[in-house]
């Protein structure tokens, strides 16, 4: 049996995310979409799996998932195939054929996310579905110091909505870099592993010590509080991308 690896990219404004939801009628995924097409090609049911479970409404450049398959389609004619029949706003950029043990998700090794915030005077009409707008400019140096207590090994248990999570709340952050210029802040954070909303409340927070709603050095005691009501609130999806995943 084949092993297809996927590069895809996506809007993901209308999705109820990357992963499917079996107990929704209504939930309609990334995941959904590519896998019925897959089905209909193969003419029976093709499970695909994600690298990262993106969440409603966010984005990205730069997802990998991976199939099985008996077909005997060039790896080039299954890309077109897909890209035919799923909806304008998914596409499959590249088709590889890998190694029969490799997993997307379990096989990865990090995570790049970006995150854009318009700062204009005019929040643009283009921009309006892919960047979050701050009605203030917010203090870009502030910001990146902030940022500093984020990276390394910690406990993110403070930037967790979820109260009941029974995994591990340790990750580690390589790098969080916060970019600025007259019409846009963009945040780009590496790290080993994300879980749902864990980026947008980092940004959330991050934009209060911008907006000098906290200071910079209170980053470091809300890490440290492990208290969710002492970080910032989640910055909305729409700013957040997917930008990549790292096998190495």
């Amino acid at each position: 049996m084949r092993n297809i690896q996927l590069t895809i990219e996506y809007d993901g404004s209308r999705y109820d995310g990357w992963q499917k939801q079996p107990g929704s009628k209504s939930a309609v995924t990334i995941q959904d979409k590519i896998e019925d097409v897959l089905s209909k090609m193969e003419g029976e049911t093709v499970e695909v799996v994600g690298a990262a479970r993106t969440e409603a409404g966010v984005h990205a450049y730069h997802q990998i998932a991976n199939f099985k398959t008996d077909s005997d389609m060039k790896v080039y004619e299954i890309k077109h195939y897909l890209n035919r029949f799923l909806p304008r706003d998914i596409a499959v950029v590249e088709a590889l054929e890998v190694p029969e043990r490799f997993h997307a998700s379990f096989n990865a090794k990090s995570f790049v996310y970006e995150y854009k915030i318009s700062i204009g005077e005019v929040p643009s009409v283009f921009d309006r579905k892919y960047n979050y707008y701050c009605f203030k400019r917010p203090d870009v140096a502030k910001m990146k110091e902030a940022a500093k207590a984020l990276i390394g090994t910690h406990d993110f248990k403070a930037f967790s909505d979820n109260k009941r999570m029974k995994k591990s709340t340790i990750r580690e952050i390589y790098s969080l870099d916060v970019y600025g210029d007259d019409k846009e802040v963009l945040i780009t954070v590496h790290g080993d592993d994300f879980w749902p909303h864990m980026v947008r409340i980092i940004v959330g927070t991050l934009l209060q010590a911008g907006l000098g709603e906290i200071e910079p050095e209170d980053m470091a005691k809300i890490l440290e509080s492990k208290d969710r009501e002492k970080a910032g609130p989640t910055a909305e999806a729409k700013g957040l991308f997917l930008s990549e995943v790292m096998y190495i």
